[in-house]
């Protein structure tokens, strides 16, 4: 799967199920919401704070894909071919850094 695809099929679902995009002030307190329940379960789960028994069911990919999902949302509102942007990205980065992560003693 593409991130095209993605955004296609989020489009689709938008103008099926959801009537319309919300503003994109609103998706980015959705998404800073998002984010901030993986955080809360990797916090309580993998670092140091203790995991209340509510939070043992919390599926952590679910939220991982809430996230992509307003991302996508974002990005279709705004006319933003995430895929180009991902891979040009990806270029970027690879150009960059290249070699700093292996001179990298502490790795």
């Amino acid at each position: 799967m593409s991130l095209k695809y993605n955004q296609n099929q989020v489009h689709q679902w938008i103008q099926e199920h959801g009537v319309r995009y919300f503003d994109p002030l609103t998706n980015m307190a959705q998404l800073t919401e998002e984010v901030g329940e993986v955080a809360r379960i990797i916090s309580r789960r993998y670092g140091e704070q203790s995991e209340k028994e509510s939070d043992k069911n919390l599926d952590l990919g679910e939220e991982l894909a809430d996230v992509i999902f307003v991302v996508l949302c974002l990005a279709n509102q705004l006319g933003i071919d995430l895929e180009q942007k991902f891979l040009d990205k990806l270029t970027k980065k690879t150009v960059r850094d290249k070699n700093r992560h292996k001179k990298n003693k502490k790795l």
